[in-house]
């Protein structure tokens, strides 16, 4: 294939992220439970929840606390939420912060063999301070040409960061787990799309797949990227 522009998500692409919010809402939900709630009910108002956050707030462990603040007084709403619930709620979210980042398998040397043959981007949504501190502790930023934080990825956050780095849609593949956030909107914004799935992928970022677009591919191992952009 000729030389193109690959683009990549970050969080549950090159390193793990999901699965620390996905033990944190565990933990919350089973403390829910067993005050007596039917955990079916928790998790439907944790999602409409979250679901308000992200389009109020936006994305990472801030906005997160706060869907399980909301959540938690919406489910007990008598007597209201103390400082004692708050901590409570801090002590869950805490390993989301302090947990040292895990980049998944193959993920450093498939970058390294891509780099040889193609130009890479770095495309992640949320809070920018968060994902900036992520990228400076994964020791992968330097491979690639142009990175990018942004607060939703849609098709114009698409059509911005190709312009902003001189990028041809039609030589441009985006790379990542989510269907929502990595593959529709790229795919809307006239670049390719490759889903690499991960089984931690957030609920949210869930969406029907393109079967049958030209331009979408799935592969599994992230590794397998190298076989695909030869």
């Amino acid at each position: 294939m000729p030389r193109h522009n690959l683009i990549f998500d970050a969080d549950d692409t090159l390193w793990e992220n999901n699965v620390l919010f996905e033990r944190a809402k565990e933990a919350f939900v089973e403390s829910v439970v067993r005050s007596g709630t039917a955990r079916a009910r928790v998790l439907a108002v944790l999602e409409e929840v979250e679901r308000e956050t992200v389009a109020t707030i936006g994305y990472g462990v801030d906005g997160f606390e706060h869907s399980l603040t909301v959540c938690l007084t919406r489910l007990r709403p008598d007597p209201p939420l103390g400082d004692a619930d708050r901590a409570v709620l801090r002590e869950m979210c805490a390993p989301i912060r302090s947990h040292t980042l895990e980049i998944i398998k193959g993920v450093p040397e498939t970058l390294r063999s891509l780099a040889d043959r193609h130009a890479l981007f770095l495309l992640t949504k949320g809070n920018l301070a968060e994902q900036q501190g992520k990228i400076d502790r994964s020791g992968l930023a330097p491979l690639f040409t142009g990175v990018g934080i942004v607060p939703e990825k849609n098709p114009a956050a698409y059509h911005g960061f190709c312009e902003r780095h001189g990028l041809n849609p039609a030589d441009t593949w985006m790379i990542g787990n989510s269907p929502r956030s990595d593959v529709r909107p790229a795919l809307a914004a006239g670049l390719g799309a490759v889903l690499v799935p991960h089984p931690m992928t957030w609920s949210l970022e869930h969406a029907e797949l393109p079967e049958g677009h030209q331009r979408f591919r799935t592969i599994d191992p992230f590794a397998r990227l190298a076989e695909v952009f030869r």
